[in-house]
């Protein structure tokens, strides 16, 4: 039986898509066939959020348990929203969050995609929580990274000293995380 991996790209979009399908091909040669890596296209919609909220719950929703998510860049941070606001019914092993934003809300544009106050307290703690971040990120400032450090304490983090905002496409540590969980 393989362990289902559901990741969620960053961005919007085919060209999003495609630059994170290098981060999927690498954690996919890392893992090997005992995990089967569902990755689907979630394309910008109308809604303040991109849409991210809504395609996120389809796709968990018909995905097979037991289920490990990963997601990268804006695609993390809607994970994380997700998970701190929607009643999820599905066996979730594992969470990994990849260069993820903690929007400000500060711009209007960003309210919709900003995380509630408690939202670390509305998170299953009971869940693994892996966060990664390199300190050369050129598309999220490394004190994001930081913030999720103080808000939730008994989540792992990895930061890396380089590899940019994808992580040199090498995803070698985050599958050793997720065989070992």
């Amino acid at each position: 039986m393989n362990t289902h991996i559901l990741f969620f790209q960053g961005g919007g979009g085919q060209e999003d898509h495609e630059a994170d399908a290098k981060m999927v091909a690498s954690l996919q040669s890392h893992l090997g066939s005992n995990y089967e890596i569902h990755y689907p296209l979630l394309p910008n919609e109308e809604a303040p959020d991109f849409g991210r909220l809504k395609q996120i719950a389809h796709e968990i929703s018909v995905s097979q348990e037991p289920l490990i998510l990963v997601a990268h860049s804006l695609g993390a941070s809607m994970l994380l929203k997700y998970l701190s606001e929607v009643k999820n019914t599905k066996k979730i092993t594992g969470v990994f969050l990849i260069a993820t934003p903690f929007w400000s809300g500060k711009e209007d544009w960003e309210k919709p995609l900003t995380l509630k106050p408690d939202f670390a307290e509305r998170l299953d703690q009971q869940i693994p929580l892996f966060f990664y971040h390199c300190r050369d990120d050129q598309e999220v400032p490394f004190d994001q990274f930081e913030l999720y450090k103080k808000c939730l304490p008994w989540a792992t983090f990895h930061d890396m000293p380089s590899g940019g905002h994808q992580l040199d496409n090498g995803l070698k540590a985050i599958a050793h995380h997720i065989d070992s969980i």
